[in-house]
């Protein structure tokens, strides 16, 4: 476990997991509840680092039934689904507290939303550098190498950093506007 960086705490027996424990993976995952001769075996939690987490009863490292919730309370349901539909486009944070006033986009669920580092790309769970095609949390930890797949997808789909100057000069446009009537 530690050269591949998970962490393990909690019962044992013959040197498996075994009772009540905590396992940590090295994404920062962590599974909390019952394991079973090395596995996930019982009632358990995996707790993702955005803070999202999934409940399921499991048996020998499978799980066998179980609710996801998202980090900002969602529960995602399988049948009834009306979040997010080509009906309803509100974030879950506005559908729960009210659409921002005229003028303030919000532009992910999380407001204000996080700020990207230059040349960038937030990918949902991190930052992505197409430059050297890492994906590292938002702390900063490595994540992964996107492959080309992911690459193309996170390139065409995720919010990117600001790189483009948008500012408009007013010196330019009132000299463009007393040209224009000249003429």
């Amino acid at each position: 476990m530690e050269l591949m960086g998970s962490k393990y705490k909690g019962d044992a027996k013959n040197g498996r997991m075994h009772g009540k424990g905590e396992y940590t993976f090295p994404t920062e995952t962590k599974y909390v509840g019952e394991m079973k001769d090395g596995m996930f075996h019982g009632k358990g939690v995996l707790h993702f680092p955005n803070g999202s987490k999934y409940e399921a009863t499991w048996e020998n490292g499978r799980a066998q039934q179980g609710s996801f919730t998202f980090a900002d309370g969602l529960q995602y349901q399988e049948k009834d689904w009306d979040y997010c539909n080509g009906y309803d486009r509100r974030f879950y944070t506005e559908r729960c507290n009210g659409l921002r006033p005229a003028g303030e986009s919000q532009l992910t669920d999380l407001h204000p939303p996080r700020v990207i580092p230059d040349g960038c790309y937030d990918c949902g769970d991190g930052f992505y550098d197409p430059n050297t095609r890492v994906v590292t949390s938002y702390t900063g930890r490595f994540l992964r190498n996107a492959d080309d797949s992911e690459h193309e997808w996170i390139v065409r789909t995720c919010r990117k950093a600001w790189d483009e100057v948008v500012a408009v000069d007013p010196a330019k446009s009132i000299a463009t506007r007393s040209e224009e009537t000249s003429n």
